[in-house]
C-alpha cells in the first residue's frame, strides 16, 4: 500500500530465508507499516473496534483444523463445537428453519458463494445463473469455474439490480431452471437487491430454481435489522456472509448457509480422517471459527445492534461533513458505505480509497471515528473540487 512495504520484503527474500532472516525485524516492520496506515485505511471493509487478543493468546500456539462436516461426530473435533455454535447463531439470526439448514465456517465470501452455487447447480444442473453487473467479481469467476450458462443482468447506477431486465431475461429462458444471485451490499455502493421482487419474477414465470444472497458486507447488519430473513416465506435458498468485515476477525473467513433440502452432497467418507467430506476445502481453519464465536459472544445481538447503529451514525456524519467541505457524497439509508466522486490521486492513496472509475467510497465500519472523517474532509476541501460540466 505504501513504498515502505518494499523495505519489509527486502528482508524476506529467498536468499535471506536460506541464511536465516532477522525474523523479529521483518515482523516488527510489517506491524509498524500497518500501524502507520491504520488511521487512513477507510476505503475497505474491516471493523477495527473488536479486540481478539484473548483468542490469539490462548489458541494461537497450535493447529486448529476442523476436518469434515461440521456436524460429523467423528474425526478430529478441534473447534467444531464453536463452529456449530456460530452456524446456529447466524442461522437463528436470519430465521432459517433448524430442520432445513446446513452450513460451515468458510475462508470468506468467495468460498461461501462457491459452496452455495455449487450446491444449487448440482440440484439444478440445467440452470442458468443470473447475476447483475454490480455483483462481486467472485460471482463471474465461480460461474466460469462451474462451467455453467450465465446471464448478466443490468444494474442501475445506484448499484441495485434492474428487475425489468431480469424479468426480460428470465422470460426468454423459461424452459430452464434459474439460479439468481442477489447482492446484499454491492461492492461500491452497498446497494441491496430486493429478493422479494426477484422471487416474484420467478413465481410469475413459474420458474423452479434457487435464489442465493451474497451478503458478505451487509448480511449481519441487515439481519440484525430483521431485513434479511431466510424463513420459509423468503424464497431464499442460501446466503454467504463474511466474518472479517463486520466482526473484524483478523483472518479472512465467513459463514455459508444452504437449505439442506437443496443439497445433494456426495457424502464421501474419508477413512483416514474418520469424517465425511462435504465442504469445499475439507480442512477448515478452526482458529477462524473460534474468533467468530468470540466476536459473537463478546457482544451478543444487542451489542452488535449498537455497533451497527454507531457505524451508521458515523456514515451519516460523513455524508454531511463531506458535503459541507464542498464534496458531493451520498449513501443508502442502511449503508456504512459513503460514495463520492473520485478524488485526486494523492487523496486516494493517503486514505486507501476504493475506486472504480469516476466513483470512490469510504466505509464507516465499526471503529471508524468522526475524527478520521474530519481529517478526510479537510484533505478533500484542500483538493480540487469536481465541477459539473456545462450543458
Amino acid at each position: 500500500m505504501t513504498h515502505t512495504h518494499t523495505h519489509a520484503f527486502d528482508l524476506a527474500t529467498a536468499a535471506d530465508l536460506r541464511r536465516g532472516p532477522d525474523i523479529a525485524a521483518v515482523l516488527d516492520h510489517l506491524v509498524a507499516d500497518a500501524t502507520a496506515t491504520a488511521a487512513t485505511s477507510i476505503g475497505y471493509p474491516g471493523a477495527v473496534d473488536l479486540d481478539h487478543t484473548a483468542v490469539m493468546a490462548r489458541l494461537g500456539h497450535r493447529l486448529w483444523n476442523n476436518i469434515g462436516d461440521p456436524s460429523d461426530p467423528g474425526g478430529v473435533a478441534h473447534t467444531r463445537v464453536l463452529e456449530q455454535a456460530v452456524i446456529a447463531w447466524v442461522a437463528e439470526l436470519v430465521g432459517m428453519p433448524a430442520e432445513d439448514r446446513w452450513g460451515y465456517v468458510t475462508t470468506g465470501g468467495t468460498e461461501g458463494n462457491l459452496s452455495a452455487l455449487h450446491a444449487a447447480y448440482r440440484r439444478w444442473p440445467t440452470a442458468r445463473i443470473y447475476y447483475s453487473t454490480a455483483a462481486h467479481y467472485s460471482i463471474r469467476k465461480i460461474v466460469d469455474m462451474l462451467a455453467t450458462y450465465k446471464v448478466v443482468v443490468r444494474a442501475h447506477p445506484d448499484g441495485q439490480m434492474d428487475y425489468d431486465h431480469l424479468a426480460e431475461q428470465v422470460r426468454k429462458r423459461r424452459r430452464w431452471p434459474a439460479i439468481v444471485v442477489a447482492t446484499a451490499g454491492t461492492t461500491m455502493t452497498e446497494a441491496v437487491d430486493d429478493t422479494d421482487r426477484i422471487h416474484a419474477i420467478l413465481t410469475e414465470y413459474s420458474m423452479v430454481g434457487h435464489v442465493h444472497v451474497d451478503a458478505a458486507l451487509s448480511g449481519i447488519p441487515l439481519a440484525l435489522d430483521g431485513a434479511l430473513r431466510l424463513d420459509d416465506t423468503s424464497g431464499i435458498g442460501s446466503v454467504a456472509i463474511s466474518g472479517h468485515k463486520f466482526f473484524g476477525v483478523p483472518t479472512p473467513c465467513g459463514v455459508v448457509l444452504v437449505r439442506d433440502s437443496v443439497r445433494n452432497p456426495a457424502r464421501q467418507p474419508i477413512a483416514y480422517t474418520a469424517a465425511t467430506d462435504t465442504t469445499i476445502t475439507g480442512s477448515r481453519c478452526g482458529l477462524a471459527a473460534a474468533l467468530l464465536w468470540h466476536a459473537i459472544a463478546l457482544h451478543g445481538r444487542e451489542g452488535h445492534r449498537w455497533r451497527v447503529a454507531e457505524a451508521r451514525r458515523v456514515a451519516g456524519y460523513a455524508v454531511e461533513r463531506l458535503r459541507a467541505a464542498g464534496w458531493p457524497a451520498r449513501r443508502w439509508p442502511h449503508a456504512l458505505t459513503v460514495v463520492l466522486p473520485t478524488p485526486p490521486e494523492a487523496v486516494r492513496k493517503k486514505w486507501l480509497l476504493a475506486t472504480d472509475g469516476p466513483v470512490s467510497h469510504i466505509i464507516c465500519m465499526p471503529g471508524i471515528t468522526t475524527g478520521q472523517v474530519d481529517a478526510l474532509a479537510a484533505d478533500l476541501a484542500a483538493a480540487a473540487i469536481p465541477r459539473p460540466r456545462a450543458r
